[in-house]
């Protein structure tokens, strides 16, 4: 095997960048329009491996305020373990700064966060479930200012990302939802609805927020949401016939960088 070399993502890399993701399925729900990948670009970091001359894998990450969320590593099957990961990782993620992943079951991911001073702080929990019959009159929901959902977003999520925010509010099929204490933003694409990221004062209000969200939407299709297992968001949800179809583990070099019992991330943003 050749030479590797590891270095920021260009223009005329996307293309392959897309086809690596592809292959992991990571792309299935960003269909005909601006992605995730962009918004790495554009608001943090976006690294390719290249062997051989050839793109084998990419690494992103979004800043929020001072903290690092890693949000993609991924490497083609025939070039894992050849060290290309290692290094993206090692050129993504600050020395001596807050950060935080969400690692898949592969152990060889969640040895390689450990190694970059992450540790496993709970569940996050990929659910379904329907979409709503049609708003509650029990919740008062209203359009929501970008500007001011980013404040609350900040206080919850471990810091500032007001730029990928309203990036995120201009993506067709996005909207923004405000309750009296929280902000959920929600996409409808390709018949389903994701919610996130969303958060409250408090974590009933964050739970509103949310139910706000899946409200507004009718007859949307399925419904997504990545719910922290410690949020008293997760027992509602599985009471209501929600089922969790994945887990990945929320890792964190400091367990209270983020409000995880008021806070629902993003599975691609954070």
């Amino acid at each position: 095997m050749g030479e590797s070399v590891v270095r920021v993502a260009r223009d005329g890399d996307m293309a392959a960048v897309r086809e690596v993701a592809s292959a992991f399925a990571l792309l299935d729900d960003w269909t005909g329009t601006t992605d995730f990948l962009d918004a790495e670009r554009a608001f943090g970091t976006l690294l390719v491996g290249e062997a051989d001359g050839r793109i084998a894998g990419f690494g992103g990450a979004l800043r929020r305020g001072g903290l690092t969320h890693l949000g993609d590593l991924f490497v083609l099957p025939a070039h894992q373990s050849s060290g290309v990961g290692r290094e993206i990782l090692r050129r993504l993620l600050p020395v001596d700064a807050p950060r935080v992943t969400f690692a898949s079951s592969d152990p060889r991911a969640l040895a390689l966060y450990v190694r970059q001073g992450m540790r496993p702080v709970c569940p996050l929990l990929y659910l379904t479930g329907p979409s709503a019959d049609g708003p509650r009159d029990d919740l008062h929901e209203a359009a929501g200012d970008v500007e001011e959902a980013s404040s609350l977003d900040a206080r919850v999520s471990g810091g500032d990302r007001s730029e990928p925010l309203a990036w995120y509010a201009g993506v067709p099929g996005v909207s923004l939802h405000t309750t009296a204490g929280g902000y959920a933003f929600a996409r409808r694409a390709a018949g389903s609805l994701e919610v996130g990221p969303a958060g409250g004062e408090t974590p009933h209000d964050c739970v509103e927020a949310v139910r706000a969200a899946v409200a507004a939407h009718p007859g949307a299709g399925r419904v997504r949401v990545a719910v922290p297992g410690v949020h008293p968001l997760l027992p509602l949800l599985l009471e209501d016939g929600w089922r969790i179809g994945d887990m990945d583990t929320f890792m964190a070099t400091d367990p209270g960088l983020v409000r995880l019992d008021r806070y629902v991330p993003h599975p691609d943003l954070g």
